[in-house]
């Protein structure tokens, strides 16, 4: 037993031993194709040139230098291409290390914003069940995941709740994709109303659900909804596009394909690759100027914020995904898999659906195709599929509670930009010959 509190203390890892483009490779020489990007975070693969050579490059010149004193040239220029990436409105780049803080950042933002105006009693967010924004405390609070929130209840701050967008689930055979999206909108509406426009904040969700529900993209029409609702009773729109953003779903921003824009932007994981650590929020020019305005500052802070070397790395990882026009790539790539998935797994009893944008697919897993009724929780599918699929040589991303927290599976892929066709049809053999063994195994449980 090590010195190293992993994530499970009984848990057995391999060693992972140095990385080349989609696999990564343990201590033992063996290889595994990396059909998650660890967690949607190795866009561009392992061991990238580029990226390397620019957080080298700023090694030489400076490791570290406390935002209160400096700025540095690798995170002003990093803002700058974010910003120019970006609808007009969103104009500022708050750097941090990771996705909860800039989720934590976004929520101290949004209170801030209308303190600065005299509006105290906005003091509520609402989000959606089976969403996930974080683990500190305030990105869990919002968040809708209930396993992760479940021990820390009593330390959560209010944070109300309404029905996710899950159309797979949740709309009716009588309903249309548009009517659908207009009544799972209203909740946000009939939930202002409840609270009291005057008490609430800000509205918060991923355009594209992650890991939590297995990417579950809104319907037409209902982020749209959304923004009508929040410009309406001056309530903020955050998109929290951590997991799905940075090129994942095939635009550089997931909120571009539903034709929105936000106040503000959570980012992280794939914004640098994986080569460092670094999350952002992009921010209206509103919040920003109600704050310059004022008080002149914002009232937070971290001490690797705008680190010089992850945002020298954030800033090679962007120029890569534009300059090799890696976007376009996405959108046809994730074509080509989700067919690719849907020929030879849609033949699986328990493959319910199959669904994302992008390079950015879930794959939910029943009992029963026509009812939709999930796996018994007994079968401790996600675990099987993870260690069943890691003996066949791929990562992918199993969860469980896809439904309420407690019931149903799914799988998540989010392989890097790079992959070959070859790579792809590695990835969907190696999961169908994962899941016909853990389909055989999950029987005796019916």
């Amino acid at each position: 037993m090590g010195s190293v509190f992993h994530r499970h203390c009984s848990e057995t890892l391999p060693t992972v031993s140095f990385g080349e483009g989609v696999y990564l490779v343990d201590s033992e020489g063996r290889y595994y194709l990396d059909g998650c990007g660890g967690a949607a975070v190795s866009n561009l693969g392992h061991n990238h040139p580029r990226i390397k050579a620019a957080i080298q490059a700023q090694l030489e010149t400076i490791a570290y230098a406390h935002t209160g004193f400096f700025t540095s040239e690798s995170s002003e220029k990093l803002a700058e291409r974010i910003v120019s990436l970006a609808p007009h409105s969103l104009q500022h780049v708050y750097f941090v290390s990771g996705g909860s803080e800039a989720v934590e950042a976004a929520l101290k933002m949004a209170r801030q914003y209308y303190v600065e105006r005299g509006m105290v009693s906005k003091t509520e967010f609402i989000a959606r069940r089976q969403s996930y924004h974080g683990n500190t405390l305030g990105a869990l609070a919002v968040g809708g995941n209930e396993w992760r929130r479940e021990a820390f209840r009593p330390l959560l701050s209010t944070a109300h709740h309404i029905a996710p967008c899950y159309a797979y689930r949740d709309q009716l055979v009588s309903e249309t994709e548009g009517q659908y999206s207009q009544r799972m909108a209203n909740e946000l509406e009939a939930k202002i109303l409840e609270l009291g426009a005057e008490n609430v904040m800000a509205f918060v969700a991923e355009p594209v659900v992650g890991a939590t529900a297995g990417a579950v993209p809104a319907t037409q029409g209902y982020l749209q909804r959304v923004r009508e609702i929040c410009d309406q009773y001056d309530v903020l729109l955050i998109l929290d596009e951590v997991m799905c953003g940075v090129g994942r779903t095939g635009t550089f921003f997931a909120f571009e394909q539903d034709q929105v824009t936000p106040d503000m932007v959570t980012m992280a994981k794939g914004l640098g690759a994986g080569y460092q650590p670094i999350g952002a929020v992009l921010v209206h020019e509103k919040i920003y100027q109600e704050m310059a305005n004022g008080t002149g500052f914002f009232q937070h802070g971290h001490t690797f914020m705008g680190h010089p070397m992850a945002c020298a790395a954030a800033l090679a990882t962007v120029e890569t995904i534009i300059e090799d026009d890696l976007l376009t790539q996405v959108v046809a790539k994730g074509c080509r898999l989700k067919q690719k998935l849907s020929d030879e797994l849609q033949s699986l009893d328990m493959v319910g659906d199959i669904r994302g944008r992008g390079l950015f697919i879930g794959i939910e897993l029943v009992s029963n195709k026509r009812s939709k009724a999930p796996l018994a929780i007994q079968t401790q599918a996600h675990k099987w599929i993870k260690s069943l699929a890691m003996e066949n040589g791929l990562m992918c991303y199993p969860m469980a509670g896809t439904i309420d927290g407690v019931h149903g599976h799914h799988i998540l892929l989010a392989p890097p930009f790079i992959i070959s066709e070859i790579e792809m049809d590695e990835l969907v053999g190696k999961l169908k010959k994962t899941l016909v063994v853990a389909q055989q195994k999950w029987a005796t449980y019916e």
